[in-house]
């Protein structure tokens, strides 16, 4: 064997391995942004398992407030269905744009239904309304830091996959398109985590 056919193998062998690293990174890294979302999913499950809570608690008090506490439980129910989509495919650019509308429509109604309830003095002074109000609070903080855990997990997916060289072998892999950000539309809202005052 000559020279020159040893170093051509140790130069090819060093290639494969390099790009089997590649391989190996972008793989962790979508398993990262995967795993991100999960918690994001297990938060957003337990505020949206928290709002019928809610709602029965305030139909007792507020019998003449129907529509807003239909539009609650509405705007749950299309937020669960936006989570369910976008967790079958975390970063999939359509299925975060649709769970961020869904989330923008259940922020609203949840504002809406806020203003509703400070019209109604036995209600905000309820124990029980206190505690749920209390828990959705901590439930919106917890959503936050899982929100921002998940953009990050994406941030470094896609800051890897669109460096040189693994921007030449990432889409050979099957990591085609970017991973999409999770940005609800009133992103301030959710960062500040709501003020529920009842």
């Amino acid at each position: 064997m000559s020279v020159s056919t040893m170093i051509f193998l140790a130069v090819a062998a060093v290639l494969v391995f390099y790009v089997i690293g590649i391989f190996n990174n972008l793989v962790a890294l979508r398993n990262r942004y995967k795993n991100a979302f999960a918690q994001i999913e297990v938060q957003l499950k337990r505020r949206y398992d928290l709002i019928p809570n809610l709602v029965e608690t305030a139909k007792a008090y507020m019998a003449h407030e129907r529509d807003t506490l239909e539009a609650v439980i509405a705007a749950r129910n299309a937020a669960v269905s936006g989570l369910k989509a976008a967790a079958a495919q975390p970063g999939s650019a359509q299925a975060i744009a649709q769970l961020n509308q869904a989330e923008s429509m259940l922020t609203s109604a949840m504002g809406r239904m806020a203003v509703t309830v400070e019209a109604y003095p036995d209600l905000k002074a309820s124990a029980n309304m206190q505690q749920l109000s209390e828990e959705l609070s901590s439930t919106e903080n917890k959503v936050a830091f899982a929100r921002q855990a998940y953009n990050d997990a994406v941030m470094a997916y896609n800051t890897y996959k669109q460096t040189f060289p693994p921007v030449l072998v990432a889409g050979t892999f099957g990591h085609g398109p970017d991973a999409s950000l999770l940005e609800f539309a009133d992103s301030a809202a959710i960062q500040d985590a709501p003020k529920v005052a009842f």
